[in-house]
């Protein structure tokens, strides 16, 4: 066995004690709230709004940020096409309708840990509350049933990166 089919074995069994938990139902009530606040809308948003408070460095961070996170993101789930537990797991249905066909990575996940780590140099005070947020958008996506564990990992990972990039470069 090769060590993606022992990630993807280790990954099949997280997800499924996820979705045996006894408040699976209420988790996916608050996990729908919580992954529609890393929706990509909410991000052009803070964006502009930024951009008109002044903050035009905070503004040139997430659009460059942004803009090698999504290619980055789009080679990823296009190269692996790795399958969405819905289709991967005999009877088994998410929750939701995903916006794409394949699962790896979360792109809500890295674009969630992006906006933490960008927000979070601008706005020390807030860490925390950033992060507890990006984390649950990243368990939102498992318990939706979108996203097997190791995909919001990488998300995560992809998004901080990106992030310490575009700071790096711009700030």
């Amino acid at each position: 066995m090769n060590i993606l089919q022992n990630i993807h074995a280790v990954d099949v069994q997280t997800f499924s004690w996820c979705m045996a938990r006894k408040h699976r139902t209420t988790l996916t009530r608050i996990g729908r709230a919580v992954s529609f606040s890393a929706d990509g809308p909410i991000y052009a948003f803070l964006a502009l709004l930024f951009w008109f408070a002044g903050e035009l460095t905070l503004t040139l961070v997430l659009l460059l940020g942004f803009a090698v996170e999504r290619i980055l993101y789009l080679v990823l789930k296009r190269g692996f096409k790795r399958n969405r537990p819905a289709d991967a797991l005999d009877n088994f249905s998410s929750f939701i309708i995903p916006s794409d066909q394949f699962s790896f990575p979360s792109g809500h996940t890295s674009g969630a840990f992006f906006m933490a780590f960008c927000l979070s140099e601008w706005f020390p005070s807030m860490n925390l509350m950033l992060y507890f947020w990006a984390a649950n958008v990243g368990l939102s996506r498992i318990f939706l049933g979108v996203h097997f564990p190791t995909d919001t990992v990488i998300g995560a990972l992809l998004g901080t990166a990106c992030a310490a990039l575009a700071i790096g470069i711009l700030a």
